[in-house]
C-alpha cells in the first residue's frame, strides 16, 4: 500500500496515522510525517506485563544528515507556537508493506527508513538504507534518540523523571523506575545527555487532555557515509541483547513478513481486494495474555486493553472467518478462566496490579454466542465439553441472580442495573445512557443464549436448569412487552424508573439484534418494521447512529473535551461495528436477494477510502452522526474491523460470487 497520493504537509500528516504491533500488547505508532500528535505515539510503547502496563520508552529517532558542514534535519516536532524542524519537506513518499517505509531525498541522497517490530518482544527496529550519490563531498549521518519512561496515557516532566545510563561503543543502556531501555546500533554511540522540553501533542489539545511532554536524549549515534549504499540500524528493546548485526535485522524482518504471509494465505478470501487491504489490521488485535498463558484481544488502539464484550463480538470476524480456530479457542479459554458468578470481565485494567472489572450484563451472553459460532465453524465437541461448566454457570447465575441486579424476572426476561450495556459512557458518576431495567439487545441475547445452552445440553447430554417452555415464555414476554405499536419497532428499554413500568421509545440501533441473531424473536411483519426504522433513521455509510436525529438528545458531532465527547458517545455517534449486525439482518430479511447483496456490498466498500485515512489499513472506533461523518475515537478498533469483515465474508461473499 503506497502513500504517493498523500500530501506530505504538516497538517495533512496529523490526520493519517499508522500502527504496528508485536503480539503482546506493545506497539509503534505515529503519523504520516512522524510527528507525534498523541501521548500514545512513539516508536516503542512496551507492554511490560502482556498485554498491559504499556509504557512509552522510545518516542522518536531524529536524523540529521550533514553535507559539507550543512545540516539537514529530517524530524518533525511541534512545540508551542512552532513546528521545528520541518523534515517533511524532504519526505517524498511512505509505503506500508505493512510496516512503514519512509523515503527521503536530500541533495540527491536517498534515505529509506523502515520501522518494524520483533514479534513477541518489546523490540522496535529502525533500519536505514542510504544511497549516497553525492561525489566529492563529505557526508555524515547522526541519529538522535528521544526516550521516555511513562505510562502511555500520561505526559512526563523532566523534573520528576529519574534516568540513568551506561554507555557502550555502539549503544547505551537506560535505566528508569518503570523499565530499562537498551539502544544498540552498528554505528558509533556518543554519550551527550540532554532534555528536550514541551513537545506539544495536537490531538490531545483537541481532546482536552495533557498535551505537553518532555523527552530525554541520552546522546547520539554517528557515522560517515561512504559513496553508494550505506546500511544502518538502531534496535530499541527492553531486553539486553547486544552484538546485533545486519543479518540479525534481516532475519527478524523476513521472519515477521513470512509469519504474516502464512496467516493471511491460510484465509480463503485473502486475494479479495477489500480483504487484502484490511487483513493486516486483523493480526494487530490478537495478543498474548501472561496471566492466563493464552490469547486475548485488544479492543482498540491506542488506549484500550482487552475488554470482554469487545473480544466476544470481535472473535468471529477476527478468528473464525479467517480460519484461526486455535486463536479463537485460546481467547475463549482466557475469559472462561476469569468467569466469576456467571460474569466474565468487562475489561482487564491497563494497570496489571488492578483486578478485572465485571460491570457488564451482555459480555457473558456474547461469550455464549461466540462459543456457538466457534462450534458452528469447527464442530469441536471436545472444547465444548471443556467450556460447558462456564456456559452453565452463566445461565444458572443469570436465572438465580448475580451482581449488579442481574436476574431473570418472572416473565423470563433479564433485568439488570444501570451502566451495564455497551452504551456505558459516564459523565462523572452519572451514566449518560443508564438503560437499567430490561434492555432490548440484552434480552435478544438472553433469548439466544437460552436456546444455545439448551441445544448444547442436548449435544453433550448434560442437564441444565431451563426447558423449551421457559424459552417460549421468554419469547412471548419479549414480543408482548418490547413491541412499540405506535412506532412499529421495539422499545429500547422497558421496566425502569421509580415504578418499574417506564418504556424508552428512543430509536436506537440495539433493536437490530432482535433480527440479526440466529434465533428468531419476531414475525416477518414486525421484523420488517424494525429494519425499516433502522434504515430510515440510523443507517449511514459507516454504520448505525446510536440515536435518531429526530430525538432532541441527538448530538451529531463527537468533539470537545471529555465531558462533551461522552455526552455524544451513544447519542448520535456512528459505530461501524453495528454495520455487521445490520448487514446480517438486512440480507437475511431480504432472503439474500441480489439487490440486497449488492446494497450490502456497497456499504462495506464505503470503508475502502477510510482505510487510507485515520489509521492506515484499519477502521476507526466511531464516526460523527452528521455528514461528512468524520472518523473519531480510537483510530483502529477491533470490533469495527471484525464485524465489517464477518458480515462481508458470511453474508455477502457466498451469495455474490
Amino acid at each position: 500500500m503506497s502513500s504517493n497520493t498523500y500530501d506530505m504537509n504538516y497538517n495533512n500528516g496529523l490526520y493519517h496515522e499508522w500502527i504496528i504491533t508485536n503480539g503482546i500488547g506493545g506497539y509503534a505508532s505515529s503519523t504520516l510525517t512522524l510527528t507525534n500528535s498523541r501521548t500514545y505515539h512513539g516508536l516503542l510503547i512496551a507492554s511490560l506485563n502482556p498485554p498491559v502496563d504499556r509504557t512509552l520508552l522510545l518516542s522518536s529517532i531524529d536524523e540529521i544528515i550533514t553535507i559539507n558542514d550543512q545540516d539537514f534535519e529530517l524530524a518533525v516536532h511541534k512545540y508551542p507556537g512552532v513546528v521545528h524542524p520541518q523534515g517533511n519537506k524532504y519526505l517524498t513518499s511512505v509505503q506500508f508493506t505493512p510496516s512503514p517505509i519512509y523515503n527521503y531525498e536530500v541533495n540527491n541522497i536517498i534515505i529509506n527508513k523502515r520501522i518494524f517490530m520483533h514479534y513477541g518482544h518489546n523490540t522496535t527496529i529502525i533500519e536505514y538504507e542510504i544511497d549516497n550519490n553525492v561525489s566529492e563531498q563529505e557526508v555524515s549521518f547522526k541519529l538522535i534518540p528521544l526516550t521516555n519512561s511513562r505510562n502511555f496515557h500520561h505526559t512526563s516532566n523532566a523534573k520528576n523523571t529519574i534516568i540513568e545510563q551506561s554507555s557502550r561503543e555502539y549503544g547505551t543502556d537506560i535505566f528508569t523506575e518503570l523499565s530499562n531501555l537498551y539502544l544498540d546500533s552498528n554505528i558509533e554511540y556518543v554519550k551527550d545527555p540532554y532534555w528536550f522540553y514541551n513537545f506539544e501533542y495536537e490531538c490531545e489539545i483537541r481532546r482536552g487532555t495533557g498535551h505537553l511532554d518532555d523527552n530525554f536524549n541520552p546522546g547520539y549515534f554517528k557515522s560517515q557515509l561512504k559513496k553508494g549504499k550505506n546500511h544502518i540500524f538502531i534496535v530499541a528493546s527492553t531486553k539486553n541483547e547486544s552484538d546485533w548485526s545486519l543479518n540479525d535485522i534481516k532475519t527478524i524482518y523476513e521472519n515477521e513478513t513470512e509469519r504474516q504471509k502464512q496467516i493471511e494465505h491460510s484465509f480463503n478470501y485473502y486475494k479479495d481486494p477489500f480483504i487484502s487491504q484490511l487483513y493486516p489490521a486483523i493480526d494487530s488485535f490478537l495478543v498474548s495474555r501472561r496471566s492466563t498463558n493464552s490469547l486475548s484481544l485488544i479492543a482498540g488502539y491506542h488506549w484500550f486493553s482487552d475488554w470482554g464484550r469487545d473480544s466476544m463480538i470481535s472473535l468471529p470476524g477476527l478468528t473464525l472467518v479467517t480460519g484461526r480456530y486455535d486463536a479463537a479457542r485460546s481467547i475463549l479459554k482466557t475469559f472462561s478462566q476469569y468467569c466469576k458468578d456467571g460474569l466474565i470481565p468487562n475489561q482487564f485494567s491497563d494497570n496489571s496490579t488492578k483486578p478485572p472489572a465485571y460491570n457488564t450484563v451482555d459480555a457473558p451472553l456474547w461469550f455464549i454466542h461466540a462459543t456457538m459460532k466457534y462450534y458452528e465453524y469447527t464442530k469441536d465437541i471436545h472444547f465444548l465439553k471443556d467450556i460447558w461448566a462456564t456456559l452453565e454457570n452463566i445461565i444458572r447465575s443469570y436465572i438465580n441472580g448475580t451482581h449488579y441486579d442481574i436476574k431473570m424476572d418472572d416473565d423470563g426476561l433479564l433485568n439488570h442495573g444501570p451502566q451495564l450495556t455497551w452504551m456505558d459512557a459516564m459523565v462523572g458518576d452519572t451514566p449518560v445512557t443508564p438503560r437499567e431495567g430490561k434492555a432490548v439487545e440484552v434480552n435478544a441475547l438472553w433469548y439466544n443464549s437460552l436456546n444455545i445452552a439448551l441445544d448444547f445440553s442436548h449435544i453433550l447430554d448434560k442437564e441444565i436448569s431451563i426447558s423449551s417452555e421457559d424459552i417460549k415464555r421468554t419469547k412471548k414476554s419479549f414480543q408482548d412487552k418490547f413491541w412499540n405499536n405506535s412506532k412499529n419497532c421495539l422499545f429500547d428499554t422497558i421496566g425502569y424508573g421509580v415504578d418499574n413500568h417506564l418504556k424508552d421509545d428512543s430509536i436506537r440501533p440495539n433493536q437490530i439484534f432482535s433480527i440479526s441473531l440466529p434465533y428468531k424473536l419476531l414475525d416477518v411483519k414486525k421484523s420488517r418494521g424494525v429494519l425499516n426504522n433502522v434504515c430510515e433513521e440510523l443507517l449511514t455509510p459507516f454504520g448505525l447512529r446510536t440515536l435518531s436525529p429526530k430525538n432532541t438528545n441527538y448530538q451529531g458531532r463527537y468533539h470537545g473535551n471529555h465531558f462533551q465527547r461522552d455526552k455524544a458517545y451513544h447519542n448520535g455517534t456512528v459505530w461501524p461495528w453495528l454495520m455487521g449486525p445490520f448487514i446480517s439482518a438486512y440480507t437475511k430479511m431480504n432472503s439474500y436477494s441480489q439487490s440486497s447483496i449488492e446494497f450490502s456490498k456497497e456499504l462495506v466498500l464505503n470503508f475502502e477510502p477510510h482505510l487510507l485515512e485515520a489509521c492506515i489499513g484499519s477502521i476507526s472506533e466511531i464516526f460523527d452522526g452528521d455528514h461528512p461523518h468524520l472518523p473519531r475515537g480510537c483510530v483502529s478498533q477491533s470490533w469495527s474491523v471484525a464485524e465489517v469483515l464477518r458480515a462481508y465474508v458470511e453474508d455477502i461473499v457466498p451469495h455474490y460470487y
